[in-house]
């Protein structure tokens, strides 16, 4: 095992195919552990040189609603009024706190991509 932190895009793909290598390592052996600590060194990387943005929170429950079939009079039985989620969904209308926790619970949806600002 001759592991080292990733630095560069050569390491990277290096580790990358290392890993594609062990990837059906068991737990407990030497390629195992190998496994393990090159899968936490390889997520390191590319969270600094591959972030991923998080959605716009309207898309967001757009894409939720589609995922679960739900339409807007559903998503009114968690904000209110029909009217309130055709504002919102057109972002005609900001999210309040409220919303966001009832969204949040009852959606599945992280409250840090609702919270966020959008136009």
């Amino acid at each position: 095992m001759n592991i080292k932190p990733i630095k560069t895009k050569a390491d990277y793909e290096k580790a990358l195919e290392r890993l594609e290598i062990i990837f059906d390592a068991k737990k407990g052996t030497k390629e195992g552990d190998e496994l393990e600590i090159l899968s936490i060194l390889i997520e390191k990387f590319e969270k600094e040189n591959f972030p991923i943005e998080l959605p716009d929170p309207i898309e967001a429950i757009k894409f939720r609603m589609e995922q679960l079939g739900m339409k807007q009079k559903d998503l009114a039985e968690i904000v209110g009024f029909k009217s309130r989620v055709s504002e919102i969904l057109n972002k005609k209308r900001k999210l309040t706190i409220e919303m966001i926790r009832n969204i949040s619970q009852k959606l599945n949806i992280p409250s840090e991509v609702l919270i966020q600002k959008y136009q």
